[in-house]
Parts: C-alpha cells; sequence; structure tokens
C-alpha cells in the first residue's frame, strides 16, 4: 500500500506550542512493506544469539557396556557391578538416564542471517514511513487520542534536555501522556506476576525519541518505562517496528527530519 502524507508538518517547541513548520521528506511517501520489515528484523534479532554447545564427553564418562546376548535384556551399554548403586542399569546411550545427546548443539553453528543491502534499506525506509500513519500506530497498541498529527515533530530544543522531569513534561505536552502510562502499566502488571526464576521483567514499548545529536536527552530520558533514544544516524528497523510490526509512536527532531531526508536522497 501506498502511504501518503502532506507536504509541510508542525513542529512544536519543548513548552509543546507550534513554532512553525518544515516540509515533509519523500521518505515518509515511500510504500509500506511488512513483509520486509518482518523478514529484516528477524535477521537483527538473529545477531544477537550466542552460540551454545556442549561438553563432548557429556553423558560418556562411565564404564557402562553391553552385556551381549543370552540375558533376556536388550544390548544397550548398562553398567557393571554388582554392589553399585545403578548396577545394571542403562547408561552411555541417548535414550538412557544421563546419557549422552543424540544431536548436541554445536558452537560452529551459523546462527546469524544475513540480509541484502537493498532489503535492509527498504525495511528502513518503510518503518520510518509508518511511523506517519496513524492507523499503522494505532494497530500497535499505542494510544494517540490526543496526539495533534502525525508525524510527531519538535524543535531542537529537545536534544538539550537534561532532567526526566523535563522529557516527561515534554511528552505530556505533545499528547503521549496515556502512551506513557500503558507501557508503565504494563510493566506493572507482568512484574506483578508470579514469574520463573530467572526470567527478565518483560517492558511495554513506549514511544521512540529520534534526534540528530544526543546532547543529553539521552541519559535523562532512560528512567521512563518504555521511552527509547536514538540518534538519526543510528536508526534501525528494530527500534521503528519492535517485534516486526511497524508503528511505533515516534517523535522526530527537526534536524533528524534533516538527516533522515539526506540519507535517503544518497539511497
Amino acid at each position: 500500500m501506498k502511504q501518503l502524507s502532506e507536504k509541510t508538518v508542525k513542529i512544536y517547541d519543548i513548552q509543546g506550542k507550534e513554532t512553525g513548520q518544515i516540509t515533509l521528506p519523500r521518505i515518509f511517501s515511500v510504500d509500506i512493506r511488512p513483509d520486509i520489515i518482518r523478514k529484516v528484523v528477524v535477521a537483527l534479532q538473529s545477531h544477537s544469539l550466542q552460540p551454545k554447545g556442549r561438553d563432548p564427553m557429556a553423558g560418556k564418562r562411565t564404564t557402562a557396556a553391553s552385556f551381549g546376548v543370552g540375558r533376556a535384556l536388550s544390548r544397550v551399554p548398562r553398567v557393571g557391578g554388582e554392589r553399585h548403586p545403578r548396577a545394571g542399569t542403562a547408561a552411555f546411550a541417548p535414550n538412557t538416564v544421563k546419557g549422552r545427546i543424540t544431536h548436541p548443539p554445536s558452537v560452529g553453528k551459523t546462527l546469524g542471517k544475513r540480509i541484502n543491502r537493498k532489503e535492509r534499506l527498504a525495511a528502513l525506509y518503510s518503518a520510518i514511513a509508518a511511523t506517519g500513519s496513524k492507523d499503522l500506530v494505532e494497530r500497535r497498541g499505542h494510544v494517540v487520542d490526543e496526539v495533534q498529527g502525525f508525524p510527531l515533530v519538535v524543535s531542537d530544543q529537545v536534544q538539550d534536555i537534561s532532567r526526566t522531569n523535563e522529557v516527561r513534561d515534554l511528552l505530556t505536552k505533545l499528547g503521549v501522556r496515556k502512551d506513557l502510562e500503558r507501557a508503565r502499566n504494563r510493566e506493572k502488571s507482568r512484574s506483578g506476576k508470579s514469574r520463573m526464576r530467572g526470567r527478565a521483567k518483560q517492558f511495554g514499548v513506549g514511544p521512540l525519541l529520534v534526534v540528530g545529536e544526543d546532547k543529553g536527552v539521552g541519559k535523562a530520558a532512560r528512567n521512563l518505562v518504555g521511552v527509547d533514544v536514538v540518534e538519526a544516524k543510528n536508526l534501525n528497523v528494530r527500534l521503528l517496528a519492535p517485534g516486526t510490526d511497524p508503528g511505533r509512536l515516534t517523535v522526530w527532531s527537526e534536524s533528524a527530519l534533516k538527516i533522515i531526508d539526506q540519507s535517503y536522497s544518497r539511497g
């Protein structure tokens, strides 16, 4: 489907007031391809997998050997002896207690998936364009009833914010307060339930703040649940489409849009 957008969008300052307009980059009019986005996000997720293997001697440290025929027993390896607690019990074979694994994982297995450059760029451009669609943002589960328009653009003053309260106030004035509460409440409800030991908490995905240069806003926003801050040059599909679903609620700084437009022009 073709994502259509207006030629200009409003720019808001850190007080939430309109200060001007900016021409929307052409990248927000590209075709949105959820299939390519899904493929690239899965490939990026595979890059964080760690190789896992087994001890080559695991399950083999035993004196078990087959008793042979003539005892009306299966010919699997069995522990010898008479007074040993496991004497006569099967061992070593894959189907036995404490036996070896039939096909153990290998550290030499290739886990990371490769992706073509054109596909990666197409997915990035498509994910950026999806942030300008209110329908896709709502479909992801974000609460955007109070948001004035899409894409949401703020002045470069946001890059100089150094306090968490200032970031929270800015997002509140931009109409993102309900989405912050949604991400925080989702984290509370999940962490309040009993979960398996060793399992990490799961947090709700909130708004993404894309800036031209991080002068302190990244450190200021790190205590807000679900909020991520990234510089435009480091933007990737995994941040724009968490879980392979495009349309993350994104706040763009004025300089970030210019960087994105220049990158798109170069191809």
